[in-house]
């Protein structure tokens, strides 16, 4: 074809200067309009991927640094998701950080940046936590640290992680994660210049108890306590705190004035939690103030603290985006359904399918279904449309949902679109791909206007918490009976704190811990033992 284009060097040279002049005129201004139509594509292409805009967000300009919260020192590229999590959001959240939380962040960045690993402060702290045994006559200077031990399930993993970098800004530590699971595959960095992952060759975690930390191990602290073992005379170069749902009130009572007294002493904490632990802080005079001032707003918490800490991998955020952008993006309206069975024969069962569809329809979540079908024919608008995102081991749940609603039309005239993620059946907790997987389910759960979760589920209180929504909890059926009320709106937005310890601390000692200050309250789903902040007084 090429021939039939070409211009042969005679008949150009034939042609008048006028012309000339006109031919390449012309083919210059066809080159220039090519390349910038290409450019054009090309920056649409990666503003798509960098940007995950919706046409929404283009006309609401959308602050990516969350009023201060995050630092711009990261670059953008390397974790997509930190400056661009809140495009995909319908409204900004109406919950801003404090200028004191601001700040206190700020601080702390540059305290890890002295301390973190590749450090001389770090690599001194680690020569001397190996050769000496006792610190009560030695000064460790601004460097102590708190090691966070990974265990149990995803949603466990971060209120835990949150729970221990509050603890952290409030005693001045340095917080460093357990590296050996797959939290760098699913994370980035929360920290600019430096690191928060603990280096593979710490010397604790060679220990014998590095893989099994628990309440025999030499160094735990309420065991101590319970034995009469430690004392202000003689501090151990490390203690673990041990606050999982098996610990003894002597555990979960590290947090109290008289045991940070002593545990302030000590250069290295260790700590194994599957809770969240964070109302107990408050019963701390001390830290009471501290935490008033980071959190004006009680219930915002780990609102706050996730967004600043939590920022998925790129290969976790092309899962959000994709299913974002194919299932969410242009419905009028979502809604988040978080289903989690806790029973050993666990599946699909037909009373909590009538459960949640119960609750949806009583809280107007889900329209009813029409007793028939109504004449489409002189339909002359655009039927609104909702999007229902399920999460679940088991798919049935959704099949049975998006069944529904295709069999019969909804007595609103709403179109009613369902889709799930994934349907994995078994938790595969450490499991890279099943993990970025429970990550990308719990943010797309974030991003919906409603949601519903079931009770004492930590995935669930991941997702609404960090969505700043007050969710609908689902009773824990008794039986195989469905419970009447299906379910209970939350007045807070706070996760729950499963196991607390059943007192406070001195002063308020053998008095139930729900009834201390009016905003630790009783959690709605954990009626009985948990702990829940709540922002009214």
């Amino acid at each position: 074809m090429y021939h039939k284009f070409q211009i042969s060097g005679k008949v150009f040279m034939a042609l008048g200067l006028k012309m000339k002049i006109l031919i390449t005129v012309l083919f210059s201004c066809v080159l220039i309009w090519s390349t910038m139509l290409l450019s054009s594509s090309n920056n649409n292409f990666k503003n798509y991927f960098l940007d995950d805009t919706t046409s929404d967000s283009k006309e609401t300009p959308r602050d990516k640094l969350l009023g201060g919260l995050l630092t711009a020192d990261f670059d953008e590229g390397s974790c997509l998701s930190r400056y661009h999590k809140s495009f995909l959001y319908r409204q900004p959240s109406p919950y801003k950080a404090s200028e004191y939380l601001v700040s206190k962040l700020r601080s702390y960045e540059r305290l890890h940046k002295r301390c973190g690993p590749d450090t001389n402060a770090y690599k001194k702290a680690t020569e001397n936590l190996v050769r000496d045994e006792n610190y009560a006559s030695k000064s460790v200077g601004e460097c102590r640290y708190i090691v966070w031990v990974a265990g149990y399930g995803l949603g466990n993993r971060m209120l835990t992680l949150a729970s221990v970098f509050l603890y952290a800004l409030l005693t001045e530590r340095i917080i460093l994660v357990d590296n050996r699971k797959d939290v760098n595959d699913i994370l980035c960095e929360p920290f600019p210049g430096t690191s928060w992952l603990l280096p593979l060759d710490f010397p604790l975690m060679n220990y014998t108890y590095a893989y099994s930390y628990n309440k025999e191990y030499p160094r735990c602290y309420g065991t101590m306590v319970k034995n009469h073992t430690i004392n202000s005379t003689s501090i151990p170069h490390h203690l673990y705190l041990h606050n999982l749902h098996d610990s003894r009130d002597e555990d979960k009572m590290f947090f109290c004035k008289k045991d940070q007294s002593l545990i302030n002493k000590v250069p290295w904490l260790i700590i194994q939690a599957n809770v969240y632990f964070v109302p107990s802080l408050w019963f701390n005079p001390t830290f009471q103030p501290e935490l008033m001032k980071l959190f004006p707003q009680k219930d915002t918490v780990f609102h706050h603290l996730a967004r600043y800490l939590f920022h998925p991998t790129n290969q976790v955020w092309g899962m959000i985006t994709r299913h974002y952008h194919a299932h969410l993006a242009r419905a009028d309206e979502t809604l988040g359904i978080q289903i989690r069975v806790f029973r050993k024969d666990a599946g699909y069962f037909q009373h909590v399918m009538d459960q949640i569809v119960s609750c949806t329809q009583r809280a107007k979540l889900l329209p009813e279904l029409a007793a028939q079908e109504e004449t489409q024919a002189n339909m002359t608008y655009t039927p609104k449309v909702k999007a229902v995102l399920v999460t679940s081991l088991y798919p049935e749940y959704s099949d049975n949902l998006k069944n529904m609603f295709w069999e019969r039309p909804s007595s609103t005239g709403e179109i009613i679109e369902v889709s799930q993620p994934s349907g994995e059946r078994v938790q595969q907790t450490d499991k890279k791909l099943h993990d970025q997987k429970a990550l990308a389910e719990m943010y797309l759960l974030s991003l919906t206007d409603n949601i519903v979760t079931s009770a004492w589920s930590t995935f669930g209180y991941v997702s609404y918490s960090i969505g700043g929504l007050k969710p609908w909890l689902l009773h824990t059926p008794r039986g195989n009976k469905t419970p009447d009320p299906p379910c209970v709106r939350s007045t807070s937005m706070e996760p729950c704190y499963l196991t607390p310890p059943s007192h406070g601390c001195d002063a308020d000692w053998g008095k139930n811990s729900g009834k201390i200050f009016p905003f630790v309250k009783s959690c709605e789903d954990v009626v009985y033992s948990g702990l829940k902040l709540h922002d009214e007084l």
